[in-house]
């Protein structure tokens, strides 16, 4: 199969940013995937449409948007799912239609929201987020992407933000800056927190213990790189050892705002 001259540049482009970004963190099977990604659906990393975290691709709320928007959507409909709805609790649920063309039946996604399963940057935004989700949700069943999307996750745009600009001086510069180029450290703890349902706090002081530090704001780079990978080879070979682990740190009287914990990995 021909590959259109625009889809090659864009697979080239890809491949190229994501080396300079992500470097040996890819595998060859996170580099075939970007291929096709690159050129069944138009992703580009440059426009933040998808992101590398962990092991996987995620797509991201704007990419869809802009699938949708070269796809020609027809129009997405949103509404809210009123009886799973509190406001009082900060709990939504939205109900999002995507039509592909104005005589489609749609494609329906739902997505709800509330203080348990968003990050704590964005608490106090449920009904937006869970509004988000619902779209995703919809667009892609409406255009076949088995992708998650990273909001789904509960990633915050403050987050997106901020990544959004280290990328951005990646790209300015030409070149791979190691601080600025990776996925931060924090939105790599995050992930792995909420994957593996993990007590922030809790986390905090065996980081801080792992790295042989008072805080982890004198905790070198390198040993919290070092620690992030340790916690994730824990999680996944013995989630029950890590939650004793963790709980063995568990001083209430010590206890420190979860915001905190975010702000020593800057």
């Amino acid at each position: 199969m021909r590959i259109h001259s625009k889809h090659r540049y864009l697979v080239a482009s890809n491949h190229k940013l994501a080396k300079q970004i992500w470097g040996d963190g890819l595998d060859p099977l996170q580099v075939r995937s970007l291929g096709e990604i690159s050129r069944f659906f138009g992703f580009s990393i440059v426009m933040r449409d998808i992101l590398l975290l962990e092991t996987g691709w995620y797509v991201t709320h704007a990419g869809l948007i802009r699938l949708a928007e070269r796809r020609y959507c027809a129009g997405i409909d949103v509404e809210p799912v009123r009886e799973f709805c509190d406001p009082t609790a900060a709990r939504w649920a939205f109900k999002a239609t995507a039509y592909k063309t104005r005589s489609s039946r749609g494609f329906v996604g739902h997505g709800d929201a509330n203080p348990s399963n968003v990050s704590s940057l964005v608490r106090g935004s449920e009904m937006r987020v869970a509004e988000t989700r619902a779209v995703n949700r919809a667009l892609r069943k409406a255009y076949g992407i088995g992708l998650c999307s990273i909001e789904e996750l509960g990633w915050s745009p403050r987050t997106l933000d901020a990544d959004r600009t280290n990328l951005n001086a990646t790209t300015a510069n030409g070149n791979h800056d190691h601080k600025n180029g990776q996925p931060r450290l924090r939105d790599q703890l995050c992930l792995l927190i909420r994957q593996h349902k993990l007590d922030p706090n809790l986390v905090k002081a065996y980081a801080a213990d792992f790295c042989g530090a008072q805080s982890l704001r004198e905790a070198s780079r390198e040993s919290v790189e070092s620690f992030i990978a340790e916690l994730a080879a824990f999680a996944k070979k013995d989630r029950d050892g890590l939650i004793c682990k963790l709980n063995s740190y568990d001083h209430p009287a010590e206890a420190t705002p979860t915001f905190r914990f975010w702000n020593a990995l800057h």
